[in-house]
């Protein structure tokens, strides 16, 4: 494709040299630079892409896409923002697929890879030809690829979304995260809509503090374009941006609400509830546990209908939904019950032992860590509401990174402690399952939280592999024997 395509949507964009040259290949990155590449220069907070032009000269790229002038003599496309330029760019060198289907955008601090995988079940239930792409990895078809990030680069992004309307997929759901609007990797996408699930405290590591999160929630909203924007409204910041988006549809249960929820019961088989979908009223029994997986379900429920399956075909679809890995998972049920959950900040544990207790007729024990390199603050956050919710707190380790494990596994046992005594420090984590199985006595519950469906445990920039799940099924495996 000749570079003059690839960027006439960009803006005020400066041509220095041949605009007809021949691009096979876009990247971003130096190291993977091959014969007639387009190299998109980025500045990170380590890195500048400018500074690499000398290396993809010699590997043969043949124009750059940069954000001031560079002594080369490669053909330079001199932008605003290389960021916004590398989205508009990958999108038409992949043939505009995502112009060509609905996209949906999941964001919100918890819930997001299980409403995108609640929407996505009941679009294919209800015989939409639908892809996914998230946390989990990209699905469609027959396929699942992996991801690196829960939300690809925008050069990664638009290849997906190519192969998946090749395939056929009218419809795709994805997960946005934080760091990708702060990144601008959606920037381009018009969304037929976003979907808010909740905000609370994470990424503070990156973003600093919590007003620096937040604004990267609303960005999504101020800068996309959507045609619907689905929002809780039990959430203060889902309430702000109902009131500030003329196009929101908004859905909750203690709040008035387009689409809502009363008489809610948990139970140990599920949860049961009535819900107003657009005026038709149903009784729904799900088998997902607890209230967040209420407000989940009624947001992939209001999606659904909008996209246009009559809310009767989305209530029967309900029933039939399972458990998304990693999330509120159950594991092993016998005399006791083992749980997996993905849960890694203050408002997601207590979420899932608070959904957790109604099916726990004796001790509920949580097993759990905190990353190392992240936000700090949340480790003693977390350590209190273990012991507040959980009758028993096994600390443990989680992805230390580059962090000692035992200054980690101090800072959450402040916080046990700040409510509580009943606990142990186990540093190694499978050592620490395998004494949560050991301890259990009949009508327990265990929670294993942190990690989820995650196939590694990051230690000094390395990842092992390790899987929570695999742990938990060899460990009783052999206490059986």
């Amino acid at each position: 494709m000749q570079l003059k395509t690839l960027v006439k949507d960009i803006l005020e964009a400066q041509v220095i040299g041949n605009d007809c040259v021949e691009i096979e290949h876009i990247v971003s990155d130096s190291r993977v630079v091959t014969a007639k590449s387009l190299y998109v220069c980025l500045s990170g907070a380590e890195n500048d892409g400018h500074n690499f032009i000398r290396q993809v000269e010699k590997y043969g790229a043949v124009a750059i896409i940069c954000e001031r002038k560079l002594d080369t003599s490669l053909v330079q496309v001199i932008v605003k923002d290389t960021r916004k330029a590398m989205c508009l760019i990958a999108r038409e060198f992949y043939g505009n697929a995502c112009n060509k289907m609905k996209i949906i955008g999941v964001l919100g601090t918890n819930g997001k890879t299980t409403t995108s995988h609640l929407i996505y079940s009941l679009l294919n239930k209800a015989g939409k030809k639908c892809g996914l792409i998230g946390t989990l990895g990209a699905f469609y078809g027959q396929y699942h690829k992996e991801t690196a990030l829960t939300t690809p680069d925008p050069i990664a992004l638009h290849k997906i979304f190519s192969d998946m309307y090749n395939d056929g997929c009218e419809i795709v759901v994805m997960e946005v995260s934080a760091h990708a609007n702060y990144f601008n990797k959606v920037y381009g996408i018009e969304f037929f809509a976003g979907v808010f699930t909740n905000f609370s405290r994470d990424h503070l590591d990156f973003f600093k503090d919590e007003v620096n999160y937040k604004n990267a929630k609303l960005k999504f909203f101020k800068e996309n374009k959507s045609k619907y924007i689905i929002t809780n409204t039990d959430d203060k910041l889902g309430m702000e941006i109902a009131s500030n988006f003329s196009n929101s549809i908004s859905y909750g249960i203690e709040n008035p609400s387009d689409v809502f929820a009363i008489e809610m019961q948990e139970k140990p088989s599920g949860t049961e509830f009535v819900i107003n979908l657009f005026d038709c009223v149903y009784d729904v029994k799900t088998k997902l546990v607890g209230k967040f997986n209420v407000y989940n379900l009624l947001a992939a429920a209001t999606t659904v209908a909008l996209v246009g399956v009559k809310p009767k075909k989305v209530v029967e679809n309900v029933s039939k939904l399972q458990s998304v890995s990693g999330r509120i998972e159950l594991i092993y049920e016998g005399d006791f019950c083992v749980f997996l959950d993905y849960a890694h900040t203050p408002d997601g544990l207590e979420k899932v032992l608070t959904a957790l207790r109604p099916r726990c007729k004796g001790n509920l024990i949580c097993v759990f860590g905190c990353g190392g390199n992240r936000d700090s603050g949340k480790r003693y956050e977390m350590g209190k509401i273990s012991a507040k919710n959980a009758d028993f707190t096994i600390i443990t380790t989680d992805n230390p990174r580059y962090e000692e494990p035992m200054d980690i596994i101090m800072q959450i046992e402040r916080g046990v402690l700040s409510h509580g005594k009943n606990y142990v420090i186990v540093q190694d984590r499978t050592q620490a399952i395998e004494y949560a199985l050991n301890i259990a006595k009949k009508d327990d519950v265990i929670l294993v939280a942190g990690k989820g469906s995650e196939n590694y445990q990051e230690i000094l920039g390395i990842k092992l592999p390790y899987n929570d799940k695999d742990t938990i099924r060899e460990l009783l495996w052999s206490k059986r024997g």
